[in-house]
């Protein structure tokens, strides 16, 4: 069976890929910092799989040229599904689009000069969106995000580090291809309670640290659906060169609200359904830095479509209502809710 290395091992993604690839049979190496590392992402897996003689690990970090060498040796194939962390605030974005970029690029240089297959890169869905979330319309992956200071950091470093990683190919005459995948809100179970990731949305809500729900809606992909669309976009032969959109279903946060309380009953007491007025938002992202990044997104109507990616790759995300329970349920049997 073929080797795949996966890149960020103790990542919320990134341990999910681990499961899925262990499940399916395949050999699998992944990357972490240092060795102390290991058994926290040995212990992550074993919850659901036993990996057995089939997981090894690689030591690089994204943001230095050390080790990506030896972590490409004998790989067949790299799901590139971390992304270094940085301060990314609004006066010092380049703290998250330089590491971005230039550890797309790391992990780019190092595939095609160990020949790997294919490399599928995690990109995101706001790198294919338009700059106004409000206006209506439904988009795919032929958009590509207009680079611009006014933006969120995230949102610039996702797009620049993906346009970065196409530019890097096509001047690249090897025989490593490239494909990408631009997932929406990545919610679902958790692995481990030391690595909630993007599930701490779903966790402020059952604490009751969200006094009601801002006016946005996301587009839910449950982070196993997002998993399988990595593996048949690396697997499928008709996938090289592509782009594929894996947004979930577009649900406003109310409803995740309101599935919570109907599912959870008693365990969703905390939960807050309020609708948050724009205007009490906008105010209160003044004085609240980590709202700011949201407000582009108030009253949100722009979509995108998977049509591609079902298409092409027979992929199909599960509802979003279902992800965000099945999230709250492993975050509240984790003793983290």
């Amino acid at each position: 069976m073929a080797q795949v290395l996966v890149t960020g091992g103790t990542g919320y993604v990134g341990g999910w890929a681990i499961v899925a690839l262990l499940q399916r049979g395949y050999d699998v190496r992944t990357t972490v910092r240092s060795q102390s590392r290991e058994q926290a992402v040995i212990d992550a897996v074993s919850t659901e799989v036993d990996p057995g003689e089939r997981l090894s690990f690689a030591y690089a970090d994204l943001t230095k040229d050390d080790g990506w060498d030896a972590a490409m040796a004998g790989v067949d194939f790299v799901l590139h599904v971390a992304s270094p962390l940085g301060n990314g605030s609004d006066k010092d974005a380049d703290a998250l689009i330089v590491p971005a970029r230039d550890g797309a690029l790391r992990v780019l240089r190092a595939a095609t000069r160990a020949q790997v297959k294919r490399v599928v890169m995690t990109s995101a869905a706001n790198a294919a969106s338009p700059m106004s979330y409000t206006a209506e319309g439904v988009t795919d992956e032929t958009l590509w995000t207009v680079d611009d200071p006014s933006l969120p950091a995230y949102r610039r470093s996702k797009t620049i580090a993906e346009k970065a990683a196409w530019d890097f190919m096509a001047d690249n005459d090897g025989s490593t291809e490239l494909c990408t995948v631009l997932p929406g809100a990545v919610l679902g179970p958790i692995l481990t309670s030391e690595n909630v990731g993007t599930a701490s949305l779903i966790q402020r809500m059952l604490r009751g640290e969200m006094r009601g729900a801002p006016q946005i809606g996301l587009e839910v992909v449950d982070v196993r659906d997002l998993v399988d669309l990595h593996i048949r976009a690396m697997t499928s032969p008709d996938a090289a060169g592509q782009r594929f959109l894996g947004t979930g279903p577009f649900i406003w946060m109310t409803d995740i609200a309101r599935a919570l309380q109907a599912s959870l009953g008693d365990k969703a007491v905390k939960v807050s359904a309020r609708e948050l007025p724009n205007a009490l938002v906008r105010l209160t992202s003044l004085f609240t830095p980590s709202l700011k990044a949201i407000t582009i997104s108030l009253g949100r109507r722009n979509r995108h479509t998977t049509q591609k990616a079902q298409q092409i790759l027979g992929w199909a995300p599960r509802p979003a209502e279902q992800t965000a329970v099945e999230c709250a349920e492993s975050l509240i049997g984790h003793g983290l809710a």
